[in-house]
């Protein structure tokens, strides 16, 4: 077993394991939360098998089994449903167990703004970097729309986020070159800002926001049909 999909079934193990809970119920959600995330899937799919084909970022065949449709390992494309349904997971095990706690719409505004303050003059200056860029300009684009006229999972997903970055860290950190010899995916610096936290770059952290939030949004809306 290569070690790409190991790390794809372990993210999804548990999560789906206590998505059978009886408290939670967290099944009953499958439809829309598969739903949601199958639209988020073809978009960020696309994005991959292009930056794959321009060199913005590549697979270490080492890690992977070799087997590849449009370049892409199919590790990687399982990577967009275990790790967007685990992060899901996660964020409404909070929102049942913690229901109280959730940020106001004032602080949402607030934290949405300072957002704004960091990314655009980011996108602005580094205009020439094609991972900086579409991958800010989209997080721009998401953020906007949910604060401004989709539904209110900002009000958690703030808070939630900080708890999902810790299995991401794990797990992105092994990917990006973390206790191994080598990267399972090796970026482009060309195409990045060069900054990283240990060994994964900082765009990835934007990259999980809005793959996250964009089927959280699409879950609400499913879900309210």
């Amino acid at each position: 077993m290569s070690l790409y999909l190991l790390l794809n079934i372990a993210s999804l193990l548990i999560p789906l394991l206590y998505s059978f809970e009886s408290r939670m119920k967290y099944i009953k959600r499958g439809k829309a939360v598969f739903s949601a995330i199958s639209i988020t899937a073809i978009f960020f799919i696309i994005w991959d098998i292009v930056f794959t084909k321009i060199g913005v970022w590549s697979f270490n065949p080492r890690y992977h089994s070799g087997i590849e449709f449009f370049e892409l390992p199919i590790e990687e494309w399982l990577f967009f449903i275990c790790i967007p349904y685990s992060s899901i997971f996660i964020h409404f095990a909070f929102h049942y167990f913690y229901p109280k706690v959730s940020l106001s719409d004032k602080i949402v505004r607030k934290i949405y703004f300072l957002l704004m303050i960091v990314l655009l003059p980011t996108i602005a200056f580094h205009y020439d970097k094609w991972y900086t860029v579409v991958n800010y300009s989209f997080l721009v684009l998401v953020l906007t729309y949910t604060v401004f006229k989709g539904p209110n999972v900002l009000n958690t997903f703030f808070i939630t986020f900080l708890i999902i970055l810790v299995p991401f860290a794990l797990v992105n950190g092994i990917l990006t070159g973390s206790f191994i010899d080598e990267p399972v995916v090796s970026y482009n610096n060309a195409e990045n800002l060069g900054i990283r936290l240990g060994t994964i770059p900082i765009e990835d952290i934007g990259y999980a926001f809005t793959m996250i939030l964009m089927s959280l949004v699409l879950i609400a809306k499913i879900e309210k049909n």
